[in-house]
């Protein structure tokens, strides 16, 4: 442990904090205020998109009509990227003549992606075509994100919105929360962060790969594409798929440690800000800062705990000849260190992201057991960008429900009564998890083609199994590395466990937002905002 390394986390930590508000206030703007969002210009296209797609703004839809649209959009966009991927050999943009994907790794992928999970069992440069990569993979990495936003809105409405006696009870509209979150906030954003990566050394091109000859006389293949774009999008979606095999650890994608530091903070940035966003639609901003303090203070215990046990170095080695004054670099980019390592693992498992920068397999065993438990809290530490926030407010009616049950007193929130109702489907949404996350897991450890598949035998077998399906339930997307997914079997497995972590844990959400909206409010603490349609 060094001095600078502490500093680093702590201007990491700074800066999340310093953006929260700002970009908050955006957020707001942008769904729920009065006026139109800049930039302005995207006024134009918005309608024009309506229009196009036959999609009434200002029409608002119940939980059913919600869910049902979200569910449709995300089987078709589904369906076109696995077709995308099984057709690549004919289709451009494929310099490099790579042939189809195989259909259970077409499946899972295409999977992973439309959950904003982009758990990735194959090398990208190796098997996927730059036409893959941008209309199949970096396509989902924006649509998939804005679903995920939507449904925290819709949760969001549930809780703040005030319905009149006999009044329609919606919670928006998914075709336009998913508009605008392309186009009032990611693609404002990913733009310039692209060209800010590019200049920091992010590759972006079409060109063919580039076989040189090192100093020793060796043929030496480079892998080319348009990485920037797709990188963006990754890291402010809370996608984490690499346009390389190694992730953010690799140099083209990675680029130099100002751009390590600034996709850090792209991972964090969003979901830091929509609990901010959330004070301002209850009309009561300590309930935003109380959920942003929650999380902080459990990113905080994660990224000191991993620290130090990391900066310790590896205890196995422990009074053998061998120098750790550095610490445990096994696995870790010598140009970012453990303190970035470390950050970078605790963000993107606190996140939905599951990009690294290090290998999570070669972590110290209880450095290694931050990222794991991250994601087995349910990503709610921050988490993707809504998918964190509408998964806390879960565990907030839970707590409320509870803690009203201890005293004796009717469980409220924002002055709305929880009653059975929400409860069941709360608890729905907490025991699929874990369900999926075991069942999957423990039928691999005893199978033949799933042991198959470790680089390691015993508990930490054990432990690349259990992250897998952890990770794949969980939406995140990381790895610990020891693993090879690539079978028919954990790319069938883990495609299944990622569309039940995905759909089987936003409908209850869904139906817990529409079963509250309609709650007559019983006491003042509830705010009187209520939009029933958004200005174009």
């Amino acid at each position: 442990m060094t001095f600078i390394g502490w500093f680093q986390i702590l201007v990491f930590s700074v800066v999340i904090s310093a953006l929260t508000k700002p970009i908050g206030i955006y957020l707001f703007r942008v769904f729920e205020g009065d006026r139109q969002p800049l930039p302005r210009f995207f006024g134009p296209i918005e309608r024009w998109l309506y229009k196009l797609c036959g999609v009434d703004p200002k029409e608002q839809q119940d939980w059913k009509g919600y869910t049902f649209a979200l569910l449709i959009f995300s089987a078709v966009t589904l369906l076109v990227t696995y077709g995308i991927e099984r057709l690549q050999h004919v289709l451009p943009l494929n310099p490099q003549n790579l042939g189809p994907v195989p259909p259970d790794l077409a499946f899972g992928t295409a999977v992973s992606f439309t959950t904003n999970t982009n758990w990735q069992a194959y090398g990208g440069e190796s098997t996927m075509s730059y036409l893959t990569q941008m209309a199949g993979l970096a396509w989902h990495n924006f649509i998939s994100a804005a679903a995920g936003i939507g449904v925290m809105l819709a949760m969001a409405r549930g809780l703040t919105y005030r319905v009149e006696p006999g009044g329609p009870k919606t919670i928006g509209n998914f075709w336009v929360d998913l508009t605008r979150s392309i186009l009032y906030l990611f693609l404002p954003i990913c733009i310039p962060l692209a060209l800010l990566l590019v200049w920091q050394g992010v590759i972006q091109n079409f060109s063919p790969y580039l076989q040189l000859t090192t100093l020793e006389g060796t043929k030496q293949i480079l892998a080319m594409g348009p990485a920037a774009s797709q990188i963006a999008i990754k890291q402010l979606g809370t996608n984490g798929g690499g346009f390389f095999n190694a992730n953010s650890a690799h140099p083209f994608e990675g680029g130099s440690p100002l751009a390590n530091f600034i996709q850090m903070v792209a991972i964090l940035a969003i979901p830091a800000a929509q609990t901010y966003m959330y004070g301002r639609m209850a009309r009561d901003q300590k309930q935003g800062w109380t959920l942003f303090a929650a999380m902080a203070l459990f990113f905080l215990a994660g990224v000191t705990t991993s620290y130090y046990f990391e900066a310790r170095g590896n205890p196995v080695m422990q009074g053998l000849p061998v120098d750790q004054s550095a610490g445990n670099m096994e696995g870790k980019e010598v140009r970012y260190g453990i303190a970035n390592s470390v950050t970078w693992a605790t963000a993107t498992t606190d996140a939905s992201n599951g990009s690294v920068n290090s290998m999570h397999d070669s972590y110290t065993p209880l450095g290694g057991l931050v990222p794991l438990v991250n994601i087995q809290l349910g990503e709610v530490i921050f988490g993707g960008v809504g998918a964190g926030l509408y998964g806390m407010l879960i565990f907030v009616l839970l707590s409320v429900f509870i803690a009203g049950l201890m005293v004796g007193r009717t469980p409220e929130y924002l002055g709305k009564k929880i009653e059975a109702g929400e409860v069941k489907l709360s608890m729905l949404y907490v025991l699929i998890f874990p369900l999926l996350i075991l069942y999957f897991s423990a039928w691999s450890a005893v199978a033949p083609y799933g042991v198959s598949s470790l680089n390691n035998a015993g508990p930490h077998g054990l432990s690349e199994i259990l992250y897998a399906y952890s990770s794949a339930a969980g939406n995140n997307g990381s790895a610990f590395a020891g693993l090879n997914a690539n079978t028919p079997w954990y790319n069938v497995t883990q495609g299944l466990a990622m569309l039940a972590g995905r759909f089987l844990m936003i409908i209850p959400v869904l139906a817990v937002a529409g079963s509250m909206v309609g709650k007559k409010v019983v006491s003042a603490s509830l705010g009187t905002f209520r939009r029933t349609d958004l200005s174009l």
